[in-house]
């Protein structure tokens, strides 16, 4: 439905690629004015170049989401360029070490733990008084993937950090709901993305190896999960809060 949300703006973090970029790209085609930060700014830039060369109102802002001050100064500079903030997508995570729980070094732990958990809480931290305080409200969807929900042998420090992802996005829903605050997370598996490739040691491009994982026995296509979150940032969901949801095939569901 075009125009879901019209008159809106919208911030989607890791937005340069894969998921994040599809969502972004959906959302300026829903009418809303898109803010989108990661930490490769040519890629970025280009990314938000082909929403203005679409028609869309697109900025990209440079920023480490496991930096606090970044956080900060991305929410600033969203407000600043469109004058509110309505919606977040917060899409950062990665893989950073592999390999059995005991066999793991610190460094790798601590950097899974920042890189998907601690960038979501500042990017609470720093997007639910925007929105209150410009919008009124606002909605928030945070990618904890099926790590989140399910165990994942040899990704201990992603897992951790996802699960941690679900328990922060329930509290938050908690603590905003009375405020006109929605806060929910994204359950996803097998989506196509660089990251997804990456770990099945995949090419970037071309078909991929099937079946996959899932009942489905299909890889889902990054523009699937964004019609989903474009969805859940609109109003059409206004009495979704709090939940953990699944975009994965049934994987979560056997």
């Amino acid at each position: 439905m075009v125009g879901r949300l019209e008159s809106k703006v919208v911030l989607v973090t890791g937005g340069s690629t894969g998921i994040g970029r599809a969502v972004a790209r959906r959302a300026a085609a829903d009418g809303a004015a898109v803010v989108i930060a990661g930490r490769r700014r040519n890629v970025g830039e280009r990314a938000a170049a082909q929403l203005c060369d679409d028609g869309g109102r697109a900025l990209f802002v440079a920023a480490d989401m496991t930096v606090e001050a970044d956080a900060d100064r991305l929410v600033a500079a969203a407000v600043a360029e469109f004058g509110r903030l309505d919606g977040a997508f917060n899409n950062v995570g990665g893989v950073n070490g592999s390999g059995p729980a005991e066999a793991r070094d610190s460094a790798s732990w601590h950097a899974d733990l920042a890189q998907n958990l601690t960038s979501v809480f500042y990017s609470l931290k720093y997007e639910i008084p925007a929105m209150l305080d410009s919008a009124g409200r606002g909605s928030i969807v945070n990618n904890a993937s099926i790590g989140g929900v399910r165990g994942i042998g040899g990704m201990s420090g992603y897992v951790a950090a996802k699960h941690g992802v679900v328990g922060l996005t329930r509290s938050a829903a908690l603590e905003g709901a009375a405020r006109g605050l929605r806060v929910n997370a994204l359950v996803t598996g097998n989506v196509d993305t660089p990251l997804y490739r990456d770990l099945l040691g995949a090419p970037p491009d071309g078909e991929l190896a099937g079946p996959a994982p899932n009942p489905t026995g299909r890889v889902a296509g990054p523009d699937e999960v964004a019609a989903f979150v474009a969805f859940l940032l609109s109003d059409e969901s206004a009495f979704v809060t709090g939940a953990a949801l699944a975009i994965d095939g049934g994987f979560t569901a056997q």
